[in-house]
């Protein structure tokens, strides 16, 4: 008897999550030469990214908006502050409170790995199409935020914070 059978699920390959992983993989898999070039992993990407594109942020705010753990960004930023990729600094309204910010030399290694995505973005654009790239990007976002109803209360939390912090 299949699993599917049992559980009335469709098999994992073809499920919301198999889809969503298998295309993340898709997206990912030429992306990820050009990273190991650059000695960042995914993680540190994403975190270099962010900051590039938001500016200096509380740790807190830096994890949501790069979709990491709290922990995993305290070790991320510890690597990256010894390859002066990043600086941290004390938030002047809360001592306690580290605020950190891409440096030159981060800023650099971003613009270096951006150009490959950009091309690659172009041949997925022309692969699927550029309206329907837009589309899909448009969905996957209100699928997102219609699921958030099912986080975790922490998650949830934390996703709402990071949603208001982006307004205004």
């Amino acid at each position: 008897m299949m699993s599917d059978e049992i559980s009335g699920l469709p098999p994992y390959r073809h499920s919301i999550a198999g889809l969503l992983l298998a295309a993340r993989e898709a997206t990912m898999a030429p992306i990820r030469p050009e990273l190991r070039a650059a000695d960042v992993t995914e993680q540190q990407w994403r975190v270099l990214r962010v900051l590039s594109d938001e500016g200096p942020l509380d740790i807190a705010t830096l994890a949501t908006s790069a979709m990491l753990h709290g922990p995993s960004v305290t070790r991320i930023l510890k690597e990256l502050g010894e390859r002066d990729l990043i600086a941290r600094d004390v938030d002047p309204q809360d001592k306690r409170r580290s605020i950190i910010a891409i440096t030159d030399v981060g800023r650099a290694l971003v613009s270096r790995t951006a150009e490959h995505t950009r091309l690659l973005v172009q041949g997925y654009q022309e692969a699927f199409g550029k309206e329907r790239l837009g589309l899909l990007m448009k969905e996957l976002s209100a699928f997102h935020a219609a699921l958030q109803q099912f986080a975790p209360d922490e998650q949830n939390r934390e996703q709402s914070a990071a949603a208001g912090r982006g307004k205004g």
